[in-house]
């Protein structure tokens, strides 16, 4: 039998480890900066927001969650960040639900540049993997393929900053 692409990815997918598992150990003064992108699957109106925590120290992203632009996906994140990450304090755009959900968050603008490292790795995401790419032909066709690129990607990332 031949092995597609999709096949491959599929199967890898269930040997990649945990995102927490990829992390550095935090510490006391450690800060999250929280972000959201918008993607699509299949056509641009299946639109799939991307919500971001990342650790300002580390640069890696310690949780993720794929959903839509509400305060329910914004729980969804903070039921994703490891428990040793909960006692960060957080920095985000005036996006309301980061404070109505994180509570040690902060709402700054871009100009004072608290979250500037999370804006930062959105454009890396962008660069490096086609399908998150605002005006491309490149898109993801299945929520699935979406959420494995994206896992690939990130703990991939993780893995790439601490060696």
């Amino acid at each position: 039998m031949r092995k597609t692409l999709a096949n491959w990815l599929l199967e890898f997918s269930n040997l990649l480890p945990p995102l927490e598992d990829t992390l550095l150990e935090p510490q006391p003064d450690d800060v999250l900066e929280l972000d959201e992108l918008c993607s699509f699957v299949f056509k641009k109106d299946n639109k799939r927001w991307v919500w971001i925590a990342l650790c300002r120290r580390t640069r890696q992203v310690v949780a993720y969650y794929i959903g839509d632009r509400s305060e329910n996906s914004c729980r969804e994140l903070w039921k994703r960040v490891p428990e040793k990450y909960k006692v960060c304090k957080t920095f985000s755009d005036f996006w309301e639900p980061y404070d109505k959900v994180f509570e040690n968050n902060t709402s700054t603008g871009k100009e004072e540049g608290e979250t500037c490292h999370v804006e930062r790795w959105n454009n890396t995401l962008r660069q490096r993997l086609g399908r998150f790419v605002r005006k491309s032909l490149s898109f993801s066709k299945s929520d699935l393929f979406h959420s494995i690129t994206l896992a690939l990607f990130m703990i991939t990332y993780n893995l790439s900053v601490i060696s």
